[in-house]
């Protein structure tokens, strides 16, 4: 059982930055895919980015492209998630997640579905 704990959510004016950390438990985490996703209140959840666990290769929302920036280091057992130029409909709480199954395709790591273990989540408010 893999524990996923996420940290560094809060409250930033638009404009600003916030840098997500995931933490987990166990070492075999750097054989899993990590992905983040988040949810804002009355909409399903939403994929944001996501990073393999072998060649670093990152899938991203077209919504995110170009702010957000996923990272991971195996040595710590930590996934990142360095958010920039944030805007108001970012407003979310923000999961990371595991997917122990390696998928050819990148379409899986975009569908919550695919994970296995989830955080708890971190709240990310951006004001206007």
């Amino acid at each position: 059982q893999v524990q996923l704990v996420e940290s560094g959510g809060g409250l930033v004016q638009a404009g600003g930055s916030l840098r997500l950390s995931c933490a987990a438990s166990e070492r075999t985490f750097r054989s899993y895919a990590m992905g983040w996703f988040r949810q804002a209140p009355g909409k399903e959840r939403e994929f944001v980015e996501a990073i393999s666990w072998n060649d670093g290769h990152i899938y991203y929302a077209d919504s995110v492209k170009g702010r957000f920036t996923i990272s991971r280091d195996n040595a710590k057992n930590t996934v990142a998630l360095q958010m920039n130029s944030l805007k108001p409909e970012d407003t979310a709480v923000y999961y990371c997640a595991a997917a122990t199954t390696y998928y050819s395709s990148g379409y899986y790591y975009r569908i919550p579905v695919s994970y296995d273990y989830w955080g708890q989540g971190t709240q990310v408010t951006v004001s206007s």
